[in-house]
């Protein structure tokens, strides 16, 4: 099969010949229709970011496909049919296997290319907002980056469950998008400081900063309020006001979903089956739909990986083999 390699000297992705994989107990093989980029595969592209035991060294969190082969023990899913699937890697290739319960089946009126844009950010943001955020109609969803996978994800998220929703971006091409998707506050992070625009209001924040947004993060929260980080774009130290975070009794949680086990409790099985409940059926009543801003074909990976770290991309880029 041709898959994508990246070339330890360079860093450059370039298309390789590699055996076809064999799905084990559990697992599934699908032959790849589309794949996503993320800013994960980015980062580990650069040795920042290696994937977890066993996983596969190849790049892509997610795919869309048709399912070609079963492992033993796998139920529920038959040869022919249509999926995505959240991995832990192996996404750019022309095969990938899947645990079969990280395997979702495509929406209802989305195109299977396009589903590829659709687990990781779905399953990133229904169990951070949700799940450990707690995010209840009426309250406010801060989420930053708003123009991202992930942000264009929660924007839709938080609309479809009755929040207000407020978000960073840092252009005005990218606050158009988010505004087009729902986005009740928009906030340019170049011209105005969120904590000050949101001071005492955001019920749930959605992190991807890390150190850099800490104190600012704080002041924004609401009474009771929950800040979730899931990314360390601005540094991994910081100072904590505690007396600031007790005043508010509020509570930060910080969580990964690519290094969550496969099965048990908290684990990749048991927020792909959350997200299968009480996510897919808003796809089919129109309140979600996924954002890709550009499609572009395996040998084009380097340009994808540029597309998405610039100001131009707004949701996913995805590669097709």
């Amino acid at each position: 099969m041709k898959a994508i390699d990246v070339d330890e000297t360079t860093r450059n992705l370039q298309l390789v010949d590699l055996p076809v994989p064999e799905p084990g107990p559990g697992e599934v093989r699908i032959a790849v229709a589309a794949t996503a980029v993320n800013r994960a595969d980015l980062l580990q592209r650069r040795g920042l970011y290696p994937p977890p035991p066993g996983a596969s060294p190849i790049l892509g969190l997610e795919v869309a496909g048709i399912v070609d082969a079963l492992g033993a023990e796998v139920t529920g899913i038959a040869v022919g049919d249509e999926v995505c699937a959240l991995l832990a890697g192996g996404g750019y290739a022309e095969y990938a296997i899947a645990p079969a319960a990280q395997c979702l089946p495509v929406p209802a009126g989305v195109p299977l290319v396009d589903a590829a844009a659709l687990p990781e950010g779905a399953c990133t943001v229904y169990s951070n907002v949700v799940m450990e955020g707690g995010l209840r109609a009426g309250e406010t969803l801060l989420i930053h980056g708003g123009g991202s996978g992930i942000g264009t994800h929660a924007i839709q998220l938080g609309k479809a469950l009755g929040a207000t929703v407020a978000v960073t971006v840092g252009s005005e091409y990218k606050a158009r998008r988010c505004r087009e998707l729902g986005a009740d506050i928009v906030i340019d992070y170049h011209a105005e400081d969120f904590a000050e625009v949101l001071r005492d209001r955001a019920d749930v924040i959605l992190d991807i900063m890390g150190a850099r947004y800490l104190p600012r993060n704080i002041r924004a929260l609401a009474p009771q309020g929950r800040l979730v980080i899931i990314g360390m774009q601005g540094g991994v130290d910081a100072e904590l006001n505690i007396a600031a975070l007790l005043r508010k009794r509020g509570r930060i949680s910080a969580t990964n979903l690519r290094g969550r086990p496969a099965v048990g409790p908290h684990s990749k099985a048991e927020v792909v089956a959350a997200v299968r409940e009480h996510v897919w059926p808003l796809f089919a009543d129109g309140a979600l739909r996924p954002v890709v801003s550009a499609r572009l074909p395996f040998a084009e990976a380097n340009a994808a990986h540029d597309l998405l770290d610039s100001p131009e991309s707004v949701g996913k880029v995805v590669l097709t083999p």
